[in-house]
């Protein structure tokens, strides 16, 4: 377990989470703990575990000023967070399929003949869909991904904001990424709250699920 952890609570955790707009400039993150919080980011699922999530953790100075002019009206989660997190989807994820598979042979956990048979299958199968459904499979990977980061973040005592503000076809160029091969997804901002957050209401189960 992560010896950076303040909350082990879940339930803390999860009724806890708020969206924050404004933090406290002087709270800093560690690379080091930044890397533990990617770390237990990346325990969320994947279709076939293809792990299509890639982040770019802008905290300097020279890269929110960069990142500034494309995020609307989200600039004051930019200038005061202690990062923002930009996560991307990789289109040609499965390019990494025999560094996952390779490795999970290697730690005993998947037989060599069921990897031969993963990539004889999964390759082709991805290499096959058009660049729509590629971009609707790398969406929902890493946007489980962002959700378990803004749970992890609770649990270091960070808080956070998603966020879909922001010029799309701009980001992955702006960051040195090949736009075509690399999809915005959402970024996260994440730091110490300068403000309580605002409560907000879910709808009831009974509006919104249904037994048969």
């Amino acid at each position: 377990m992560s010896e950076t952890y303040k909350e082990n609570n879940f339930e803390k955790i999860l009724r806890g989470r708020k969206s924050i707009r404004e933090y406290d400039e002087t709270a800093k993150i560690s690379k080091k703990e930044m890397e533990d919080i990617l770390s237990e980011t990346v325990l969320a699922p994947s279709s076939a575990n293809m792990q299509p999530w890639r982040f770019i953790v802008v905290e300097s100075d020279e890269g929110k000023a960069k990142l500034r002019p494309l995020i609307r009206f989200n600039t004051r989660q930019n200038d005061t967070s202690a990062a923002m997190i930009l996560i991307f989807g990789d289109l040609q994820c499965y390019e990494l399929s025999e560094d996952i598979f390779g490795a999970a042979v290697a730690a005993g956990k998947m037989p060599q003949e069921v990897k031969d048979q993963q990539m004889s299958t999964l390759i082709p199968h991805y290499k096959s869909l058009s660049r729509q459904e590629m971009i609707e499979v790398v969406k929902i990977d890493s946007s489980l991904a962002a959700m378990q980061l803004m749970l992890v973040a609770r649990s270091h005592g960070y808080d956070t904001t998603p966020m879909s503000g922001f010029e799309a076809d701009q980001l992955a160029e702006t960051f040195d990424l090949d736009p075509e091969r690399y999809e915005p997804i959402m970024i996260v901002s994440i730091g110490k709250a300068n403000e309580t957050g605002y409560s907000s209401i879910r709808l009831p189960i009974s509006k919104i699920a249904n037994w048969k």
